[in-house]
């Protein structure tokens, strides 16, 4: 089972991917700053990070750097509700595979997700 980490400082976005992914099986956790997303990335060492860009305190950018510090092999996946092309540009330079303006659809994150972590036949 993989293992997946959503970070963003919006409660709903985070419950809404929650409850999609535990559903498909993916063992979840859930962040609402960086700080957080940095001790469940310490403790319980997700596959992939779904992260916001824009978190008050330690950017989207910040928490990209430090996640792949301390795992390079972590995969992440970024969001934005912004166009900001620049932050995008340095978050796959410093290993995002991919990203997604807000709102997003569903369903293509879901099929990013699983290109990254299939799900196992069961």
């Amino acid at each position: 089972m993989g293992k997946i980490l959503i970070v963003d400082d919006q409660y709903g976005i985070r419950i809404l991917l929650n409850e999609i992914f535990q559903r498909e099986g993916y063992e979840t956790f859930q962040a609402a700053n960086g700080v957080q997303a940095l001790a469940i990335v310490e403790k319980e060492t997700p596959d992939l990070v779904i992260l916001d860009m824009k978190i008050p305190g330690m950017d989207g950018l910040e928490i990209l750097r430090r996640v792949k510090k301390m795992n390079e092999s972590i995969q992440v996946i970024i969001m934005t509700a912004y166009g900001e092309l620049d932050m995008i540009h340095e978050a796959i330079q410093l290993g995002a595979i991919t990203h997604f303006a807000k709102p997003f659809d569903i369903d293509e994150i879901r099929a990013a997700v699983r290109k990254e972590l299939p799900l196992s036949a069961k």
